[in-house]
């Protein structure tokens, strides 16, 4: 998994964990695409991969978020837990359209149905899953802790 950009940006990973969570066309049928949560990450992932920026232009505003396929949730919850690994914790220079924001956002949506607030910090995040997914956010939270 060599393709991690100078910022440290692991895109091998992240697109792995895309791949991992697709249904593909032999459970889904033709390919969504776009209008897929996962297909979705993985077009915003591979256009990085080609040309590395920061933000995704108008990324949240094109999340699918009525996608209500539904996903292995312990693949899930890896993805969330690497793409946490991959925020530099930004804080108060956070922007919605970033790449690992849009990705976890596509990833939350799919596993807990809606977009939720993130403030630039992984540990902030995790604190408000505990508090309304206590049960994911444990799993999350142990994948999150064993990464190096």
């Amino acid at each position: 998994m060599e393709n991690a950009n100078k910022k440290g940006l692991n895109a091998d990973l992240i697109e792995h964990d895309l791949e991992n969570c697709c249904r593909g066309e032999g459970l889904c049928g033709q390919c969504q695409g776009r209008e897929c949560n996962i297909g979705f990450a993985k077009q915003c992932i591979r256009q990085y991969m080609r040309d590395p920026k920061k933000e995704v232009a108008g990324g949240t505003t094109q999340i699918p978020i009525i996608d209500v396929k539904s996903f292995e949730e312990e693949e899930l919850e890896l993805g969330i837990a690497h793409i946490l690994k991959e925020c530099k914790d930004c804080k108060e220079d956070h922007v919605e359209d970033c790449i690992i924001n849009v990705i976890r956002n596509c990833y939350e949506v799919s596993l807990l149905g809606d977009l939720h607030p993130y403030e630039g910090t992984a540990l902030q995040y995790l604190i408000y899953l505990r508090e309304y997914y206590p049960e994911k956010a444990g799993h999350i939270a142990d994948i999150y802790k064993s990464l190096s």
